[in-house]
């Protein structure tokens, strides 16, 4: 059960508090032993066992392509299931890179991925026209971008930046699932 006490670096004022509560509630996300850190960096490892706890399969795993991940990592069954149905890429095909941060744009793909996986409608795309950092968007990652923004999944980091290049943080992520899990069917 989610508290004001749960985690003592977050707090009803913050603008995560919701989706940290969430995330915790429905055992997506944890703590921390410095508590939740919500401006802290999440690594593409991390986010991949977000989506894996959220998906919770039942099938057996197969073995991981990437030779950087092992079995016996805390996120090994992860990365596998995530490689196994086309949510994850690696950064080459060898290497997923699990330590690595996850910027923005990779989240995006990453969501876009899922939902695609679960059948869900991801037709609907905006054209990002508000947003002044447009043109910093990679290639691969605009068409997960446009439809996570229309989703209404990914907003700015202000009313012009949507920063598809800085690393996401683990209360952006949270507020991120949350929306998702609300919103995207």
């Amino acid at each position: 059960m989610f508290t004001e006490n749960t985690f003592a670096d977050v707090s009803k004022d913050d603008w995560y508090y919701d989706a940290v509560k969430y995330v915790y509630e429905n055992n997506l996300m944890q703590g921390t032993d410095k508590g939740f850190e919500a401006d802290s960096k999440m690594t593409r490892a991390m986010l991949v066992t977000v989506l894996y706890r959220l998906e919770n399969p039942s099938e057996e795993i197969g073995e991981c392509i990437f030779e950087d991940v092992s079995e016996n990592a805390w996120y090994g069954d992860a990365v596998a299931w995530a490689a196994e149905n086309d949510i994850v890429s690696g950064i080459s095909e060898t290497e997923f890179a699990p330590e690595d941060n996850v910027s923005r744009e990779q989240m995006a793909m990453i969501f876009y991925r899922y939902a695609k996986f679960k059948g869900y409608n991801t037709e609907e795309t905006s054209e990002l026209s508000q947003f002044t950092d447009k043109a910093k968007i990679s290639d691969w990652s605009l068409e997960a971008l446009k439809w996570a923004n229309a989703a209404e999944i990914i907003s700015g980091t202000s009313d012009t930046e949507i920063s598809p290049k800085d690393t996401a943080t683990r209360g952006q992520v949270a507020s991120i699932l949350m929306r998702f899990c609300e919103r995207i069917k």
